[in-house]
């Protein structure tokens, strides 16, 4: 098993992070890491969603949204093939904090037997969320100030 994570406070209230980050089809207009994704975040979808870690080539798979609690987490599971093999949670997990800002972590969790030969593959994941988080950070500042 191996988990990547990265966390970054936005200066936003958590409804703001949360409707910026189900509005799938706009990912590919802001977000360096996630570059798209077709389809949606409800509970039980299965988005088609195509990521291009740092330094590497894009990836396309599509996973199975097994949690979607507004405005607190959203979760979903892929797999690459068959289960066990290597399978991959992923989740965003939004946190309001006294002085209306967000905390959000993302974080993936990755299980099966091709885990320990992907370490070098999965070493830029924490890179793209980075760089997700400063871009999604950047978005919500902007809504916040045509609001």
């Amino acid at each position: 098993m191996r988990t990547i994570e990265a966390t970054v406070v936005i200066d936003a209230p958590r409804a703001a992070v949360w409707e910026v980050l189900m509005a799938a089809g706009d990912y590919r207009d802001w977000n360096p890491f996630i570059r798209d994704v077709r389809g949606t975040f409800n509970l039980g979808a299965r988005p088609r969603i195509r990521v291009r870690p740092v330094g590497r080539r894009a990836m396309t798979f599509r996973p199975r949204v097994v949690e979607e609690a507004p405005p607190v987490r959203l979760r979903w599971v892929g797999r690459l093939g068959l289960p066990g093999i290597c399978d991959a949670d992923h989740e965003f997990v939004l946190t309001e904090m006294a002085d209306g800002t967000t905390h959000l972590t993302q974080r993936e969790t990755f299980r099966g037997i091709l885990v320990p030969l992907l370490a070098g593959a999965l070493a830029p994941t924490r890179q793209g969320f980075e760089a997700m988080h400063e871009a999604l950070a950047r978005l919500v500042a902007t809504v916040q100030v045509q609001r």
